[in-house]
């Protein structure tokens, strides 16, 4: 949280933290990304603006805003694999894993928020997408916390 207070231009505003260690306006920028090329997979154009937003030509766009981020979630798994048990390096990989696993699973509800707001579609149940992502997410971790505690069957401590 101190890094996104110190890269807003307000307040105690670094420029240092902002050029270099803003990792929140990387997120978002790699989350438009990856959603835009998985719609170009299916041959649906889209075009990225400034803001963080997504959009359909002549279309409806998303808006990546701090809520959409999902830092929640990793910041969840990181600390679940470095208070575990385990070496450096293997704790290492799996914080990776994991990461990579929930930024597709965000990636993959962005792109599916865009075709279904331009499409018309409601959301199924009628719950948000932020809480379906969070379904999912928790769903995803905690089947990756059985895979870490199965990584460690047979070994002596």
């Amino acid at each position: 949280m101190v890094i996104i207070g110190l890269a807003a231009p307000v307040g105690w505003y670094s420029s240092f933290v902002e050029h270099h260690l803003d990792y929140v306006s990387w997120l978002k920028n790699s989350l438009t990304s990856g959603s835009k090329f998985i719609l170009s997979l299916f041959s649906i154009p889209t075009y990225k603006e400034p803001g963080f937003v997504l959009r359909y030509p002549e279309g409806k766009a998303v808006i990546i805003a701090m809520d959409c981020v999902g830092y929640g979630v990793y910041s969840f798994w990181i600390a679940f694999v470095a208070a575990n048990k385990g070496r450096v390096v293997k704790k290492i990989g799996w914080i990776v894993f994991g990461l990579l696993a929930l930024w597709l699973i965000n990636v993959v509800r962005i792109t599916l928020v865009l075709v279904a707001i331009n499409k018309g579609w409601p959301m199924p149940l009628g719950i948000d997408h932020h809480t379906w992502f969070n379904i999912f997410a928790y769903l995803l971790i905690f089947f990756m916390i059985w895979l870490y505690d199965k990584s460690f069957r047979g070994e002596s401590e």
